[in-house]
Order: structure tokens, then C-alpha cells, then sequence
């Protein structure tokens, strides 16, 4: 099963051509809500970062807090590298599991903004499709969807890692209406790239 890779920094559109590809019955492996359900399922993945960063991550019902987590990482490189060698082993575990489940869609799509920066998932991908969009509509995306400052929205986006462009095989750039980047996405995935829709 071939996979690809469609990857962009917050805001820059990659949902929006994960949905349209969704739309067109393609599996799309949503690295962000599937890490989630990973902490819901496997309360020893919580246990083990408690341990590694040295302070309760948990509500009082026993739940993951993400807003305590998402606080230490977004604070502390050393944290987030720490939360990022033991998660993302379950991550790809868990991508390769659920990968073995097609057999009939011609590709499927593992969606991460930071995957291609992390070593553990080289040679994954078959082809990376890039998202990309000006920085200041990224962050009125962010502000529109998320709320917060634009100084929240801008520390966000500081914390993501550079994207490796000698990993990128396409890039889509969002710089219209999400119609117009729906059609760039069926262009580029059945004529740019017709290894993925011809077999």
C-alpha cells in the first residue's frame, strides 16, 4: 500500500486537502486525533511521561491533560524532544497498523506537520505533498478557527519544525478559496501524479 505524506505548518491547508482526498475515498491517517486516542487507550503512554518529564499530566478523573502538556512543550524544547522520542514510536506503530487494514485505495495518507523532521519515519512515504499559504493568512486561520492572540498563534507556529524541502515531491500553494486549492489538489493528484491513481 503505497502511503503519502501531506504535510504543511498550522493553518496552511493541509486539512482542507485531507478532506477533499477523504471525500474521494481515500484513507487519511490523522497523526494529531490518532496521538490522542493513543493517550485515551494506553494509560502507560501517560504513566511514562510523567516519569520522563517529572510531574503529574493527568486530570483528576485519570484523563491526560493537554492543556498542562501542551504548556510544557510549547515552553520547553528539551520537553517536547523528550515527549517526541517516546510517543512517536507508538505513532508509527499504530500508522503501520492501521495502514494493513486497505487493500483496494491506491494510496493512503499519513497528515502531520511534523513528520518529515523526525528521522524514526524516513523512507515512509512514497511521494510528500506540501501545503503552503502566506504567513498572514495562516494566522488569521488560526485566529479564526482557534481564537487566541496573534501572539499565541504566531508562538505556535515558531514552534514547529522547518519543513525539509529536499523531502517534498509537490507543493500545493494555498493562496485562494478553498475551491480553488480543492482543485489544485485534484489536479496534482490525478494528473501530477497519476502513479497514485493508475494503478
Amino acid at each position: 500500500m503505497k502511503t503519502v505524506i501531506v504535510t504543511g505548518g498550522i493553518g496552511s491547508g493541509k486539512s482542507a486537502v485531507c478532506a477533499f482526498l477523504r471525500e474521494r475515498g481515500i484513507p487519511v491517517y490523522d497523526s494529531d486525533q490518532r496521538t490522542k486516542s493513543l493517550y485515551e487507550c494506553r494509560p502507560a503512554l501517560i504513566r511514562q511521561l510523567e516519569q520522563a518529564l517529572g510531574q503529574p499530566l493527568r486530570t483528576p478523573d485519570g484523563h491526560l491533560d493537554r492543556s498542562r502538556l501542551a504548556r510544557l512543550i510549547f515552553s520547553s524544547p528539551q520537553a517536547r524532544e523528550t515527549l517526541e522520542e517516546i510517543v512517536y514510536p507508538f505513532v508509527l506503530k499504530d500508522f503501520k497498523q492501521w495502514r494493513a487494514r486497505f487493500r483496494k485505495p491506491p494510496f493512503v495518507v499519513l497528515e502531520s506537520a511534523v513528520i518529515l523532521s523526525k528521522p524514526l519515519f524516513d523512507g515512509l512515504a512514497d511521494a510528500v505533498v506540501l501545503v503552503e499559504a502566506p504567513k498572514e493568512e495562516r494566522i488569521r486561520r488560526i485566529l479564526l478557527r482557534d481564537g487566541g492572540t496573534r501572539e499565541s498563534a504566531l508562538a505556535r507556529m515558531a514552534a514547529q519544525p522547518e519543513i525539509p524541502r529536499e523531502k517534498v515531491d509537490a507543493v500545493l500553494q494555498n493562496t485562494g478559496s478553498e475551491e480553488e486549492l480543492r482543485t489544485a489538489a485534484a489536479a496534482l493528484f490525478s494528473q501530477k501524479m497519476p502513479i497514485f491513481v493508475n494503478d
